[in-house]
């Protein structure tokens, strides 16, 4: 019966995504909603004409073909049933057989590198504005293909359905100039489009102290010594209750935000947003600086290092090559009281499920759209793949296809999940622990059925929120390194050596924080706030003319 009902779920969501290929519907309707000058919208793109009016490519898949698939974010140990099932479905509809790479958090950024510069034979690459393998440079850098050329427009003959499906936001973030012209080099996933930082809150373990929710809402970082302490003191030495990204939580406490383009290995610019109004100038004005020089960041650093001292930040944090798993263990067990979390719109339910704890997120500041989150999940097909329509054609059919995502990002109904409450999915523990890709890094996540909590309407809701998000002054400005590449370089060294450990605590900022900025200037911060303010003041003008 639990799989007649999903079948029914799956069947109508097919439905509604051939309806919408087909011209606009209700759902389509929904996110078409008319916004202010600052706020996204969701309609018909003006720039060019649309993919979906063009015939259906004729290709003949009477070759079989093998398909890389190099995903980030995953925490699979067991992929053999799922892709058996995946697999047999494939060579049905294309003729394909999928080999995924399940990178983690903890080896993509290293091993995509590896991967790409070493000739691997993969086919398609998650890439990202945060990734080692940045879309903007990878773009110009020849490593992707351009997927809309006017003499063989590649979304037009194998993608058209996934390409309207999206946002006009998402589509105008993937085009980019790269190596053959100015265009489209990924296939953006459709998922939160907006970025809204929010304190990750262990409920369960806070009301356990005699808090509530409310505590946190109505402090901020520098106000949380008091309860972190009693924490502390309760759970014993080796708990710590600040859970943190470093990097995350800089830009949480400061209000900045990553710069497009910036270096990956440590982000040397920044930009302050506005807290209470996000379409109106941030405390610095529309200006990129660097932040480690700022006030800001130096009280930020200083605080943090108190909060280390006491025992209140895992020492691992601080380390590059354990951070990630460190942090992931931690929160899987609930094993801590205030994290760090860049949020996307129902995630709380998930957590909580995983978790075993209740889980709140408080905003740092509302939901605001901006470049590092509009190109924050892309599908790239390389450059050197040999089938490069084939890869085109499993990623539409993958963003379209309720059942191949279903499949994909949850596992196999009775194995891995069980429909509960007439459509919603819940996790069968002990299988989704060896099975549990990252779905925002997949693709079109509005194609899955919702999961146990969220709610059957949540799809509808998630479309209106992120199109309802308003988007910042410098939203689309991506920094060139091309004039200061040199420089780059030897300041990723420099930030590599002290970033993260300041970020965590793990350093002294009396005698570090100068020492690093000085190191700073002496490789040519400098000489890149000047290239990208240029960069930014021209982008500028250009957006108000």
């Amino acid at each position: 019966m639990k799989k007649k009902v999903l079948s029914i779920v799956l069947t109508i969501m097919t439905l509604t995504v051939l309806l919408t290929g087909c011209g606009k519907t209700k759902d389509k309707e929904t996110t078409d909603t008319k916004t202010s000058s600052n706020n996204v919208t969701d309609t018909p793109s003006t720039d060019g004409k649309d993919p979906a009016q063009t015939e259906e490519a004729n290709i003949d898949i009477s070759e079989p073909v093998t398909l890389t698939w190099f995903l980030n974010g995953n925490s699979v140990s067991d992929d053999k049933a799922v892709l058996e099932k995946a697999n047999e479905y494939l060579k049905e509809k294309l003729n394909v057989t999928l080999k995924p790479i399940w990178g983690t958090w903890g080896n993509f950024e290293d091993n995509v590198v590896l991967s790409i510069s070493g000739g691997d034979d993969v086919d398609i690459y998650f890439t990202s504005s945060w990734t080692q393998n940045e879309y903007n440079k990878y773009a110009k850098d020849g490593a992707w293909l351009r997927l809309d050329r006017e003499d063989n427009n590649l979304i037009e003959k194998y993608a058209p359905d996934a390409w309207n499906m999206l946002p006009d936001i998402l589509k105008n973030s993937a085009k980019v100039p790269g190596s053959d012209g100015e265009g489209v080099y990924a296939l953006p996933g459709f998922k939160d489009y907006a970025t809204q930082n929010c304190w990750d809150v262990n409920v369960t373990l806070l009301e356990k102290y005699g808090y509530t929710i409310d505590d946190i809402r109505n402090t901020d970082y520098y106000g949380f010594e008091e309860i972190l302490k009693k924490v502390k003191e309760g759970e014993g030495k080796d708990f710590y209750p600040l859970l943190v990204e470093g990097m995350v939580l800089e830009r949480m406490v400061n209000n900045s935000i990553m710069v497009t383009g910036d270096s990956q290995a440590c982000n040397m610019l920044s930009y302050y947003i506005n807290p209470t109004d996000v379409s109106k100038e941030g405390s610095y004005g529309n200006k990129i600086f660097g932040k480690f020089e700022t006030p800001e960041y130096k009280k930020f650093v200083e605080k943090t290092r108190e909060y280390y001292l006491a025992g209140y930040i895992d020492p691992q944090m601080a380390i590059a090559d354990q951070a990630n798993d460190a942090r992931t263990a931690a929160q899987d067990a609930g094993k801590y009281l205030i994290g760090t979390q860049s949020y996307s719109l129902g995630y709380e339910t998930q957590a909580s499920a995983r978790r075993g704890i209740e889980v709140q997120m408080v905003p740092c500041t509302p939901a605001y759209v901006d470049t590092t989150a509009s190109q924050g999940a892309m599908m790239a097909i390389s450059a050197t793949s040999k089938n490069p329509e084939r890869a085109l054609m499993f990623l539409n059919l993958l963003n379209t296809d309720p059942e191949l995502m279903t499949l994909l990002n949850f596992g196999i109904e009775g194995t891995h999940y069980e429909v509960v409450n007439g459509g919603e999915v819940k996790f069968i523990t002990e299988a989704r622990g060896t099975y549990q890709p990252w779905t925002n890094g997949m693709g079109n996540v509005t194609i899955l059925p919702p999961q146990e909590g969220q709610g059957l309407n949540f799809y509808d809701t998630f479309k209106e929120y992120y199109a309802s998000a308003t988007a910042i002054p410098i939203n689309g400005f991506v920094f060139d390194q091309s004039n200061v590449e040199t420089e780059m370089a030897a300041l990723a060294n420099v930030g590599g050596e002290y970033a993260l450990a300041l970020n965590t605590g793990a350093i002294d900022p009396a005698t570090k924080l100068p020492e690093f900025i000085q190191k700073l200037k002496d490789n040519g911060i400098d000489k890149v706030v000047d290239e990208a303010s240029t960069q930014l003041e021209k982008f500028l003008e250009e957006k108000n003319k």
